[in-house]
């Protein structure tokens, strides 16, 4: 039998298929019952699981990050797709097609990061030029680029997904600069390639996303002022000269106020103007990812409206309802490809 995807399946199918399982917990209900909760997963999306009556012994028979055979019966509950499982185990290795598993963007890699390259090099500013060359010199941090996520679970989750949104906020930060004069272009657009470069330490993405003890214990921001100071040092080194302090400044202030506010977990507020548009235009770039994807993969296809979403603190209109084949609401579609 073919696989299913997961963007693919309906209410009350049988399911008997493999999947990746993260952030199992085996929980008591109010009657004090044990039920076990895991994330599974596979390269189009990813679906909650639950098995009822559950115990240690079935709760130990598999790891986070393990292919597991999954036999059960799909069901909506609050509007989101889940499976309710009867049984449950670590999946044989001759089961697992790695190609149904990871999840990449659609984008052309090698194409973003010849346009990324060009973007770099563009700039004026001879000490910003000299830092972007350092970056682009160094071979680990670039391939790193190519394979690391934007996030573990919400905008551009998925491997590449961080280069795709760079580049996509660089090439908005080219479009939308040139209409403010008070903005640097040149350091607006360093900016925007600096702000999230502490995810390629902050998440492991071999195989499932998750974050790194690294991740956890300091988080993608600290990371990415140390990799400045890394590299400022470099670009010093290669010009003779030291890199101007007060740019320097600027840039690692970019990076910890990007959030915006304290309770998105930014350290600082955006006190200069390329800080301010940095974290609005970073804002708009990953919102509007997430409700294209949240829309494109809802598997309410009968329904106008997405469940309600508490992150997002809504449901989504996504208009006259569509059938599987057709267009998504940006575009895209409910393909097993994706």
């Amino acid at each position: 039998m073919s696989r299913r995807f997961i963007n693919q399946l309906g209410e009350r199918e049988r399911i008997q298929q493999t999947f990746l399982a993260a952030d199992k917990q085996l929980r008591a209900n109010r009657n004090g019952n044990l039920y076990l909760q895991v994330r599974l997963s596979d390269r189009t999306g990813s679906v909650n699981g639950m098995m009822w009556n559950a115990n240690d012994r079935v709760a130990s028979l598999f790891d986070n990050g393990d292919f597991v055979q999954v036999q059960g019966t799909t069901q909506f509950y609050n509007g989101n797709l889940q499976i309710i499982i009867s049984d449950i185990e670590r999946a044989e290795p001759g089961a697992v097609h790695a190609d149904d598993f990871i999840r990449l963007t659609h984008a052309d890699v090698d194409g973003m990061l010849e346009r990324l390259d060009a973007m770099l090099r563009s700039l004026r500013n001879p000490d910003l030029r000299q830092l972007a060359e350092c970056f682009l010199d160094d071979e680990v941090l670039r391939d790193k680029l190519r394979q690391a996520p934007a996030a573990v679970k919400h905008h551009h989750a998925y491997q590449g997904g961080l280069l795709e949104h760079v580049v996509s906020l660089m090439e908005v930060v080219q479009l939308v600069a040139p209409h403010y004069p008070a903005l640097d272009l040149d350091l607006l657009l360093m900016g925007a390639f600096l702000h999230d470069i502490g995810k390629i330490d902050e998440l492991v993405y071999d195989r499932e996303l998750a974050y790194s003890d690294e991740g956890q214990l300091i988080g993608h921001i600290v990371i990415a002022v140390g990799i400045v100071e890394q590299m400022t040092a470099r670009a010093a080194a290669a010009s003779g000269r030291p890199f101007p302090p007060e740019l320097a400044l600027r840039l690692k202030h970019m990076i910890v106020s990007h959030h915006g506010q304290y309770e998105f977990g930014s350290p600082k507020l955006p006190m200069t103007p390329e800080a301010v548009a940095l974290h609005l235009l970073d804002n708009l770039d990953a919102k509007l990812h997430s409700f294209a994807r949240l829309m494109d993969e809802d598997a309410n296809l009968d329904s106008s409206w997405t469940p309600y979403h508490a992150g997002l603190g809504r449901k989504l209109f996504k208009g006259q309802a569509t059938s599987p084949a057709a267009a998504g609401p940006f575009g895209g579609s409910h393909d097993a490809s994706r």
